[in-house]
């Protein structure tokens, strides 16, 4: 069965801490061990995993992927003008696995899933994937 929420994003890049409702979905689904496949239907935004502790990194990779991948480029040539939104997106992958042992998301101690938004703000679906061992 597949499991699809919303996220709804304020900014033009933003990452949005899913971890919670990823977590919500193995309890309530009565998962003991698996994986669980966390999946972004969209070509301008993406999953990623990361610290979750210090809102800093968070904050220096979307520095660093707006110096890599800046909004506006002379040789961009994509009529919506969102080139930096596709480049981002596809940099950072449109899926994570997430193995599921004891009940639990294993995950490391500062680790925390991330809906990336690279062309908000807007609502986007998440979709999450349970395969039971």
């Amino acid at each position: 069965m597949i499991h699809t929420f919303e996220v709804k994003t304020s900014q033009r890049d933003q990452f949005v801490e899913i971890t919670d409702r990823v977590r919500e979905l193995v309890t309530q689904q009565h998962v003991q061990n698996g994986v669980v496949t966390v999946y972004c239907p969209h070509t301008t935004a993406g999953i990623t995993i990361n610290e979750n502790a210090d809102p800093d990194v968070v904050r220096d990779m979307l520095m660093r992927l707006d110096e890599v991948y800046p909004w506006e480029h002379p040789k961009y040539r994509h009529a919506e003008g969102n080139t930096a939104s596709h480049l981002k997106a596809s940099t950072v992958g449109s899926s994570q696995t997430i193995i599921v042992a004891d009940g639990r998301l294993v995950l490391g101690t500062w680790q925390g899933i991330y809906f990336c938004e690279f062309d908000g703000p807007r609502r986007r679906s998440c979709y999450v994937k349970i395969q039971r061992d």
